[in-house]
């Protein structure tokens, strides 16, 4: 029986409670970096195949801006926060005041890239945080990598870091808004979790749910 018949909504529930909590930490954050106030919500947590990833990017030949960071530690494992280019522009253009700042063509403004990057380090770092509070596992980022690509290549760049016994991500969809913008502006992202083979187990056992 492969992890994601084994999985439990009760052991979804945790993770999705983690990411709220990781949520709340980014939010306080970004909301100091940015001197407005962001809203982050985690509306779902899923499980989804390598497949089913790309299709979440918009399909393997769609073009995204992504952060990828190797978590290390007691449960490693990869990390991608993937973003619309439209989306991610937008946020490079709140972060640093460039409103002309696109993603349509390179070259990109070095500010604009490390604002994404910066953007990336403050949502991965909060999210692992809360993960490693919750578990009371030592974890720790890795730097994080920017590629603007086809989400195809990018996901499956961050694949070969993961063993072939695994097929299975962790999808923590993410939904960061700023106060006084409306709903349908909201910047949607999607976190994609992909723990080692061993480290599923290793992260549920810490939370008292073992697979």
């Amino acid at each position: 029986m492969g992890f994601e018949e084994r999985i439990t909504s009760l052991q979804l529930d945790i993770l999705k409670e983690i990411g709220n909590i990781g949520a709340g930490h980014a939010a306080t954050a970004l909301s100091t970096l940015l001197n407005k106030k962001i809203d982050m919500k985690v509306p779902q947590v899923r499980v989804a195949s390598f497949d089913e990833m790309m299709e979440m990017a918009g399909g393997p030949d769609n073009v995204v801006v992504s952060v990828f960071l190797r978590i290390e530690g007691e449960a490693p494992g990869s990390m991608f926060f993937v973003l619309p280019l439209s989306q991610g522009a937008r946020f490079i253009q709140q972060m640093t005041g460039e409103k002309d700042f696109s993603f349509e063509e390179p070259p990109y403004s070095e500010l604009g890239l490390s604002a994404m990057q910066e953007l990336g380090n403050i949502l991965s770092g909060s999210y692992l945080s809360s993960l490693s509070d919750f578990t009371n596992l030592n974890l720790y980022p890795s730097v994080p990598a920017l590629s603007v690509d086809m989400a195809g290549a990018i996901i499956s760049f961050g694949l070969l870091e993961v063993s072939q016994k695994s097929d299975t991500a962790i999808v923590i969809d993410t939904a960061l808004k700023e106060e006084e913008i409306p709903e349908t502006e909201s910047v949607r992202g999607h976190f994609f979790l992909l723990p080692d083979p061993d480290a599923f187990n290793t992260i549920f056992k810490a939370l008292g749910v073992e697979l």
